[in-house]
């Protein structure tokens, strides 16, 4: 019985070896070949990425800011009546072009017509009588209480008449500026009064684009500058114009100045109250080195973009933090980082990392 129990331990362990030793041989060619296939090539593997290089040369380059404005008339007049009275005719509409001291409209007149009718014939006599009276004085014929008497009756007729016709003229409504009728308030039968808006009467050959400027612009912006405006209900106009003038006083509630710029409208295409927008150059450097806004990525170390070097005869890509200047539009200025004939990688970028052999196919 012993015998047998022995044997049986003594096969056991011989099994449980022979299968250690199997597991600790395949275990072994396993973890060989996975090193072997893990172990990446030593060296150049011959790829070449496509690129395309540009050598940085210095440029002008200037900066823009936009600020948002409206467009205002030059000249505008709400027009009301001098004195109150029957509206008894309308000479104008909507839309008409007047021009400066135009009647518009007239008030009812009837009882000022017929004193300068009375007026006018009193006068035409006194004015005979004064010029048979002034002979006569000139002779040394008559008194002079006599000529006095008749001299100042035919002045105060004249001074009448005058008087009569200023009276006259108020009753006729008149258009202040040249310009087009915008709106007819009233209409005829109506009783007009002073302070009443009568007519809106606008200019629009003339405007002025006003915006309200950051207080921070305060150095950099100042009449005679060149701006460009622009309208984002016309696209596609624009006008090149100078600064004709900058507020003397900064609002306490937004901080902000005024900028003023004058345009002609002969075509009447902008109109009163249009919003417009103004480019205003903040900042310009004749020998700039710029490169285009896309080229410039960002890691935790800063701004990079890659550079094409010369290594072991080779085109090679390379890492170039820089320092970044203002953005315009799709150019940033590099103010540290690069120098002149500095050679940046612009098509391809996207594909180098640092130290790729590129392949040159465009400059």
């Amino acid at each position: 019985m012993n015998t047998v129990i022995r044997f049986s331990i003594l096969v056991s362990i011989s099994l449980l070896l022979f299968s250690c030793g199997s597991a600790t041989k395949e275990s072994g060619d396993g973890g060989l070949n996975s090193v072997t296939t893990e172990v990446a090539p030593s060296g150049y593997s011959g790829l070449k990425v496509p690129v395309s290089l540009t050598t940085l040369k210095p440029t002008a380059f200037s900066h823009y800011f936009v600020a948002t404005g409206e467009l205002e008339s030059v000249d505008e007049a709400f027009i009301s009546a001098e004195v109150a009275g029957l509206i008894v005719d309308i000479y104008v509409k909507d839309g008409d072009k007047v021009k400066r001291d135009q009647v518009l409209a007239k008030l009812n007149t009837d009882v000022i017509e017929s004193n300068i009718l009375e007026v006018q014939s009193q006068l035409e006599l006194a004015e005979t009588i004064f010029a048979k009276q002034k002979t006569l004085w000139e002779q040394n014929i008559g008194s002079e209480r006599q000529y006095l008497e008749v001299k100042n009756n035919f002045e105060g007729l004249q001074n009448r008449l005058a008087t009569l016709k200023a009276q006259y003229d108020l009753h006729l409504i008149k258009s202040p500026i040249n310009g087009v009728v915008e709106e007819v308030f009233m209409q005829k039968g109506e009783m007009a009064s002073p302070g009443m808006r009568f007519m809106y009467v606008v200019n629009i050959e003339q405007l002025l684009v006003k915006a309200q400027v950051s207080e921070a612009y305060l150095a950099v912006i100042k009449k005679g500058d060149e701006v460009l405006v622009s309208f984002p209900s016309l696209p596609g106009v624009s006008f090149q114009r100078k600064i004709s003038r900058t507020g003397n006083v900064i609002n306490k509630q937004n901080r902000t100045f005024t900028v003023e710029i004058e345009l002609d409208n002969p075509d009447w295409k902008l109109k009163p109250n249009m919003i417009a927008n103004i480019e205003i150059n903040d900042y310009f450097k004749a020998d700039a080195l710029v490169v285009p806004s896309i080229l410039i990525r960002k890691d935790l170390n800063g701004s990079y973009l890659y550079v094409a070097v010369d290594k072991n005869g080779e085109k090679t890509a390379q890492k170039q933090y820089v320092e970044t200047g203002r953005s315009f539009k799709d150019e940033t200025e590099i103010l540290k980082g690069l120098s002149l004939n500095s050679v940046v990688i612009t098509n391809g970028y996207n594909n180098v990392s640092d130290g790729a052999v590129l392949k040159v196919i465009a400059n």
